[in-house]
């Protein structure tokens, strides 16, 4: 190896930790708000659909914006991408701190969504294209621990800043981070190396007109339920059915989402080891769907029982989102793949927009128990769905 390439190799780790910072200074937004949801309830005097609405409105947001980031990335670069809609994010999530009316919170949401977004698959598209076959795995894998690491720190740290249900310096908080992450992103990230031979196999087209990215990203866009809504609701359930503090509740969200650090890296290297990354995916999503249906047995379970089963639950269903990342950017190839994963990413915010606010509406007109068999479909029909895919 020449010392060009060993820098190379040694670099590629930074942009790693780079593309992971950022990812996570934006995801802290989209878990933090599931750990303020009782602040916001407090502040505003919300209902659980009211609450779905919130949790669900980055989602909304992103859904206009993430394929034309996605093919942002692949005409003006990463860095680029990243830094100027994480920084507009930043400024929106600050705002929300000084917001008097639900519908000022859920519209400035809504737009620190929009911008946000381009961290999805611009810091994805980096790690892809400075990562090879064999390890791309696992550096998704760890890239995507992002999410239980901002699931972890905001668990601990959020119920902290919001007390006396006052939200106002948790959402600062929310906002440092995700300036903190725009200036790592363009500090750090450099465009990838470009493959000296493209293979002849490597299509040409759009990815819209791809069936087996919009197959890849419909399963992921079911599979990602239990976690939008389950994982999502988490805080909530804990506390108003079983009547545990925040604080507690928060941290045994903070317990799943450490060991979830765990479930991602594993996932990902488990597909490296498999050669395959579809294999993995539908093994997960079996997986997930049986750990739901427990999760509905035990419901009303002693404390010491559903907890448990709950963090063990949440552990799975979190842990294939770099699976899907993976497999999306393997098969839409190195000119396409920031528009390829802005596909899947617009199809899984479609769904955390979608399917937050029907959960809400289900448990408030039917009952919790309720909520969890009918989320455990959704990664049935996931693997379904992937049973028609290749890889």
């Amino acid at each position: 190896m020449s010392a060009a390439q060993a820098g190379g190799a040694r670099y590629r780790w930074a942009v790693l930790a780079a593309g992971t910072f950022a990812q996570a200074g934006y995801t802290s937004v989209l878990v933090g708000l599931t750990v303020l949801a009782p602040a916001l309830r407090a502040r505003y005097g919300l209902g659980l659909a009211e609450v779905g609405v919130v949790i669900a409105a980055p989602n909304i947001g992103s859904i206009a914006t993430l394929y034309s980031w996605g093919r942002a990335a692949d005409h003006f670069g990463d860095r680029a991408v990243i830094a100027v809609g994480l920084g507009a994010a930043a400024v929106c999530v600050a705002a929300t701190a000084f917001v008097a009316s639900f519908s000022g919170l859920a519209l400035l949401f809504v737009l620190a969504g929009a911008f946000g977004a381009s961290v999805n698959s611009a810091s994805g598209r980096a790690v892809m294209h400075w990562f090879d076959a064999e390890s791309r795995g696992l550096a998704l894998g760890l890239r995507q621990t992002a999410v239980p690491i901002s699931g972890a720190l905001t668990a601990v740290a959020l119920p902290l800043l919001a007390r006396h249900h006052d939200p106002k310096p948790a959402l600062l908080a929310l906002a440092g981070l995700c300036v903190a992450g725009a200036a790592v992103a363009l500090l750090v990230i450099r465009e990838g190396p470009v493959p000296e031979v493209v293979s002849h196999r490597e299509p040409t087209f759009s990815p819209l007109r791809d069936r087996r990215i919009w197959r890849l990203s419909a399963a992921a866009a079911l599979m990602i339920e239990p976690q939008t809504c389950l994982v999502g609701f988490f805080v909530v359930f804990l506390e108003d059915h079983r009547g545990m503090t925040t604080t507690t509740a928060a941290g045994a969200l903070a317990v799943l989402n450490v060991l979830g650090i765990a479930t991602r890296v594993g996932a990902g290297r488990w597909s490296d080891l498999a050669r395959s990354r579809v294999g993995p995916l539908r093994r997960i999503a079996v997986g997930s769907a049986a750990l739901v249906v427990l999760c509905a047995l035990l419901e009303s379970a002693p404390l010491a029982l559903l907890v448990p089963a709950l963090v063990l639950m949440g552990c799975v269903t979190i842990s294939w989102n770099g699976l899907s990342f993976a497999a999306t950017a393997e098969v839409a190839g190195h000119a396409r793949s920031g528009a390829a994963l802005g596909v899947q990413q617009t199809a899984l915010a479609l769904s955390g927009a979608v399917l937050p606010i029907a959960f809400g509406g289900l448990v408030a007109a039917t009952s919790w128990r309720t909520g969890f068999v009918v989320s455990a479909a959704f990664p049935l029909a996931g693997w379904l769905v992937l049973r028609s895919v290749a890889g």
